[in-house]
């Protein structure tokens, strides 16, 4: 017997009625089958497609890497080993499946597989099923008159673009991006200027929101393989097409075998827009195909673009006739100093900020950081007075408050310094937001560039709601709309953040309604304390809002003692009619006493300090903060803020507590905000000032009184204890992650600890994403009346450790005073100014600047070094991208003007090179 089957075993199976591999493991084991009743009687037709991991548009090269979608037909047969989520690596074979259609006549399997091969989705690289599709389809096929030599003059016409150079940062977005999964954590993405993304699907018409690029700072060089047209929008990056300079902002043709070359961008703004006719063609994830590059999910293949990436386009028909140029009139203007209109909270003075406080953000002009980026834009200017002296239980910053969610466009303090939350950013967190952008002038913040300066401008709701009607009919009908009449506001005279406020009354806690944006509002019970009893009046608010289906509603998401409810700016529904609902709510809510929610008790393993944390440290250290007083160990310093004698201590009692998680998303992702349910478990810290850049995946950290594990990568503020497992499993469904749930944990779910090692953690985190590690998991019932039964009987030993903590916590912060860490002052952007200072460049050098201001990551090279054009010479970090400074040319290094850690000015010269001499 021949024991290696051949690929086309699958046909003779199926035309024969019989399994082949059954038969050769019976064999085997001794069991042949008895084929001396059987007779050979063929019938039908079978016709088999192999589907490769191959480029046939670049001669049937390989391609490998994560299949971000994988879509087979039920009506076939299909031979696999890949599915959604698979790693194909380069090592191997690259058939990953065998299509097989049968039918009772050629013709017969013929359709049957064309119509397998249309529904077959295969996303992440090339494959070679677009070429499978144009050969099935073909005539020759069709009338059986192939032949061997047949392919080789076959001419096979792909619908796709070609990256040969990535550029800074390049992904494909989506618009409006993802929505309803706010209160998990996963944030909307999406372009950061919508408006110059929407008016570049409009130019091709397109409809506005379909799937574009989106490049910032520098572009990148696309080959196109197919007739289709383009249209640029945004800042104004440097652009050729097959060297012929691009004019923005109307259609272009680009042709088969045309490369566009883009580069830096030339004068202000910060993005650039890209669409083609028709679209990308990419998978959707959670209902879009916006790219979330910390989550690795979305666009393609969840990240920036890379060199040899193909992207995949929609069908078009390149008609030129469809597209509309933007009129000069709706182009928008861009400049280094930006008016942006705001509406005022949802936290004002006096409850947080002072007067002061509050006219000095108004007044003054803010700078744009360098470290800015689609998760947030962070702002230079005054440190506010605050109204508090700290944040109490929520931390020691008096910008820390009780998680509540934010709002897209809100300017959040972390800490005294400002960061205008982007498309990106987080949905839940610990920070006061005295003012968010209004959605007409969401856009704005997408084109901000380091060393900008804002002004912000507070406006009515009714002005904002005018302004946003404008902007959509000014893109849908592509024709100037008149004017909408400013009336600007001064915060805390003629705006106010609070809509509506109510006190306590009887066992009904007192209720605020502040305003976030024009789409946005959020409700706030009780008093600024950490109290179940307010979790669970919030809880019973969302149900109320969800029983009534109100019209308009986006999405719920809770804190810990608020509700955010973002609402659509459509007219389904207006802020004051929201208002009016809401007091509608409250009269109705039932009483909290006897309530009782199901909850699960989730084990999960913890390493101890774990190494990827102090790596975080180092580096929040290296290129942050280093004389911040929680480095070098944040244990260290949860141990002396909390008054423990020892770090076993603080050991002790991560290890001890049972943690309930209030609320999911905190950073991203299914991330829990949770506290320990017995208060004498709460260790109490304050969040890092300024946040840090960098968190590793699932570290676990505290933060005022509730613990965090973060869901991915990304910035983040909560101290360090360790880290854990997964919260979140991109593709996979297992038996800790079901009903088509990509996230862990539920409200109300209670965490417990066990301590592992750093190596067995790798190994479980391996596992458990894979279904091949299972948690321990208790189901169980939470009653609030048990719980305040709990508080009563140990109210004497609770009191005792909250002064002693309280006693440490006040210790700390006049240990603060006492050094003036208290007053930490971010170094400015402007620190880099050497930029601007003369150089003496030798005759017949050049210097190599830096496109962005940052601070230096790496010098890859040093004086005397002979260098190739495209080397790499220096990574310099900013916005949360490593944006690599290559060599224009080949030549010598003859100085190097920078070094790690340093900050650098856009325009400022790094190396100096003498150009080889040819």
């Amino acid at each position: 017997m021949n024991t290696r089957l051949q690929v086309e075993h699958g046909v003779t199976e199926e035309v024969n009625g019989v399994d082949l591999v059954e038969w050769m493991i019976r064999v085997a084991a001794n069991e042949a089958p008895d084929l001396a009743g059987f007779k050979h009687a063929p019938r039908g037709h079978a016709i088999q497609v192999r589907l490769y991991a191959e480029d046939p548009s670049k001669n049937f090269q390989p391609a490998s890497g994560l299949l971000t979608q994988v879509i087979f037909p039920q009506a076939v047969r299909v031979d696999t080993w890949v599915k959604t989520g698979s790693e194909v690596s380069a090592y191997y074979d690259p058939m990953i499946a065998k299509i097989i259609a049968y039918g009772s006549s050629r013709e017969d399997a013929l359709q049957k597989l064309e119509a397998a091969l249309a529904q077959t989705e295969v996303h992440g690289f090339e494959t070679n099923l677009a070429y499978l599709r144009e050969i099935l389809a073909g005539d020759v096929y069709r009338s059986g008159t192939q032949y061997t030599r047949y392919l080789s003059h076959f001419d096979f016409k792909p619908l796709t673009i070609d990256v040969l150079q990535p550029g800074t940062q390049s992904t494909i977005q989506d618009w409006p991006g993802r929505s309803g999964y706010w209160n998990i954590g996963v944030p909307p993405s999406g372009p950061m200027d919508n408006l110059a993304f929407r008016f570049a699907n409009r130019i091709v018409g397109n409809p506005e929101g379909m799937a574009a690029l989106e490049l910032t700072v520098t572009g990148p060089t696309l080959k196109f393989n197919t007739d289709t047209i383009m249209a640029l929008t945004g800042a104004h990056m440097k652009a050729e097409l097959d060297g012929v300079a691009i004019t923005y902002w109307q259609p272009v043709v680009a042709r088969t075998g045309s490369v566009l070359k883009l580069r830096g961008i030339q004068g202000a703004g910060n993005r650039t827009y890209l669409a083609v006719q028709g679209g990308f063609d990419v998978p959707q994830y959670m209902g879009s195909a916006a790219t979330f590059t910390l989550g690795q999910f979305g666009g393609h293949g969840g990240r920036p673009l890379r060199v040899g990436d193909v992207l995949r386009l929609h069908p078009s028909t390149a008609n030129i006739a469809a597209c509309t140029a933007v009129p000069a009139e709706l182009i928008p203007a861009y400049g280094t100093h930006w008016n942006i209109a705001v509406m005022y909270g949802p936290h004002g003075a006096p409850d947080f900020f002072t007067d002061h406080d509050i006219k000095t953000f108004f007044s003054n002009p803010w700078e744009v950081h360098y470290n800015s980026s689609r998760t947030g834009v962070r702002l230079i200017g005054p440190k506010p007075q605050w109204a508090r002296s700290d944040g109490g239980e929520a931390g020691l910053h008096p910008s820390n408050i009780h998680d509540n969610a934010y709002a897209i466009g809100t300017i959040d303090f972390t800490g005294d310094m400002p960061v205008i939350l982007g498309p990106d950013g987080p949905s839940l967190g610990g920070f006061v937001c005295p003012a968010t952008i209004v959605q007409a002038e969401l856009w704005k913040m997408g084109q901000l560039k380091p060393g900008d300066t804002i002004s912000f401008h507070c406006i009515a709701y009714d002005e904002a709601q005018q302004r946003a009607t404008q902007q959509d009919q000014a893109v849908h009908t592509l024709s100037v709309q008149p004017d909408v009449a400013t009336q600007p506001l001064t915060a805390g005279v003629s705006a106010t953040p609070v809509l509506y406020r109510d006190d306590a009354q009887g066992d009904r806690p007192a209720v605020c309604y502040r305003q976030s944006g024009d789409a946005y509002l959020l409700v706030e019970y009780g008093p600024l304390m950490l109290d179940l009893d307010l979790r669970f009046r919030v809880h019973a608010l969302m149900q109320w809002i969800e029983q009534h289906q109100v019209p308009g509603i986006v999405d719920l998401t809770p804190g810990i003692r608020s509700l955010q409810i973002h609402y659509s700016n459509d007219g389904k529904i207006s802020q004051q009619q929201l208002v009016e609902l809401l007091r509608k709510a409250e009269a109705e809510l039932p009483a909290i006493d006897a309530m009782q929610v199901p909850s699960r008790i989730v084990h999960l393993p913890l390493s101890w300090d774990d190494p990827a944390t102090r790596l975080a440290i180092n580096k929040y250290m290296q290129s942050v903060r280093p004389d911040a007083p929680w480095c070098p160990s944040n244990i260290e310093f949860i141990r002396r803020i909390n008054g423990l004698n020892t770090i076993d201590d603080v050991k002790r009692i991560v290890f001890d507590a049972n943690y309930l998680v209030m609320g999911l998303g905190d950073v991203y992702l299914g991330a829990p905000v949770a506290t320990p349910l017995d208060p004498r478990h709460r260790l109490v810290t304050t969040k890092y000032n300024p946040a840090r850049t960098w968190t590793p995946e699932n570290a676990v950290g505290i933060g005022g009184a509730y613990m965090c594990v973060y869901g991915m990568e990304g910035p983040g503020g909560y101290q360090f204890v360790g880290r854990t497992i997964q919260m979140w499993n991109r593709f996979q469904q297992t038996a800790d992650f079901t009903d088509n749930k990509q996230w862990l944990l539920r409200f109300f779910d209670q965490i417990r600890f066990y301590e592992v090692s750093a190596d067995e953690l790798l190994k479980l985190r391996d596992d458990f994403v894979h279904g091949r590690f299972k948690l321990k998991v208790e189901s169980c019932v939470l009653k609030l009346a048990d719980y305040r039964q709990f508080l009563h009987d140990n109210a004497s030993s609770i009191a005792a450790f909250k002064h002693t903590q309280q006693s440490a916590f006040d210790a700390e912060r006049e240990r603060w005073e006492q050094s003036g860490q208290a007053h930490y002052t971010a170094d400015p952007a402007g620190d880099a100014a050497s930029g601007d200072a003369a150089i003496d460049i030798p005759h017949g050098c050049m210097a190599i600047a830096s496109p962005v201001t940052g601070s230096v990551w790496q010098v890859k090279v040093k004086p005397g070094d002979r260098i190739t054009s495209g080397q790499e010479l220096v990574v310099v970090e900013a916005m949360k991208m490593e944006i690599a400074i290559e060599a224009d040319d080949a030549g010598e290094v003859i100085e190097v003007l920078c070094s790690q850690g340093s900050s650098v000015g856009a325009g400022q010269a790094l190396v100096i090179l003498r150009p080889t001499t040819e």
